[in-house]
């Protein structure tokens, strides 16, 4: 199935590509999952998605300032969701214990994974999203190894 390709033509479409997305990481095997994309193209509208499908009943925000967000899955496990984007060094993020949850072995949902490249474990799963429209998106799934 990876790497898989297809397109979300709207938001009314994120519901299905959050399932997809799913299985994925599933049958992956991957427990880091790297979110790519210009600034604006969906990364955190897809994790909200994806943490529905879940079972994640917080609110799901990017947690741009606070570097990470804990959640719940429906089955109590953690999932840890990290933007990346503010960090000014590898070494910020070694000292906010990002190895740490990166090697917990529980789901990891990363934005702005090139930031902190040395950090994250292989194989992760890459999520690559492309704006084609207002809405519509183009996402890319692969396994880096």
């Amino acid at each position: 199935m990876l790497p898989l390709s297809f397109t979300v033509p709207d938001l009314a479409a994120l519901p299905t590509a959050a399932h997809r997305l799913q299985a994925a990481i599933a049958e992956s095997g991957c427990t880091v999952v790297a979110f790519e994309g210009e600034m604006g193209a969906g990364k955190t509208t897809l994790i909200r998605a994806l943490a529905a499908t879940l079972g994640v009943a917080d609110d799901v925000s990017s947690p741009t300032f606070a570097l990470v967000n804990e959640y719940r899955e429906g089955n109590g496990k953690p999932v840890y969701h990290f933007d990346f984007y503010r960090i000014e060094s590898l070494d910020e993020a070694e000292r906010m214990g990002a190895t740490e949850y990166l090697d917990s072995g529980y789901l990891c949902l990363v934005e702005w994974p090139a930031r902190v490249a040395a950090l994250l474990p292989v194989p992760r799963l890459e999520v690559r999203i492309e704006a084609l429209s207002a809405e519509s998106r183009v996402i890319d799934l692969r396994i880096i190894n």
